[in-house]
């Protein structure tokens, strides 16, 4: 084999559509913009513009708050986390630390710290430190024998 005799998979590729370029190309003459007008021309971006009508997105009524800067955790339901102790990838007898999630690979990242949610069902005695949990998880883990502490 010789390195001009290298070619893709038939249909692997695609040639763009060359606009512009004739009559007989499909998108000749003007190219698809169709005649006269702002969006004609080029150097034009005009998201959200309605042609002077007041734009939907401010003729919308603004409800609620959103945090500049939301708190942001890695989320444990037990479900995953009781699969983990399944595989052996986490030891039970041992204090689960977020540390310990992360090694692991239980978590990817910590960013604000790990919360614990209720979701599935554990069945092992735990002795667990995260940041922050839901009351039904608390109320499960201290139902099962184990403890649980939130940093």
């Amino acid at each position: 084999m010789k390195l001009f005799e290298l070619h893709d998979n038939p249909g692997a590729t695609k040639s763009k559509k060359r606009k512009a370029r004739g009559p007989g190309s499909g998108k000749g003459k003007m190219a698809g913009r169709g005649i006269k007008g702002q969006k004609s021309r080029s150097g034009v971006a005009i998201n959200g513009y309605e042609g002077g009508q007041m734009p939907l997105y401010q003729r919308l009524p603004k409800r609620g708050f959103s945090m500049r800067n939301p708190n942001k955790y890695a989320v444990v339901n037990f479900l995953v986390l009781q699969k983990f102790i399944d595989a052996g990838k986490i030891d039970a007898s041992k204090p689960i630390t977020e540390d310990v999630m992360l090694e692991s690979g239980l978590v990817r990242r910590k960013h604000q710290g790990v919360r614990l949610l209720a979701k599935g069902e554990l069945t092992s005695k735990l002795d667990i430190t995260v940041t922050g949990a839901s009351k039904g998880a608390v109320e499960a883990i201290e139902k099962s024998g184990g403890k649980i502490t939130l940093a």
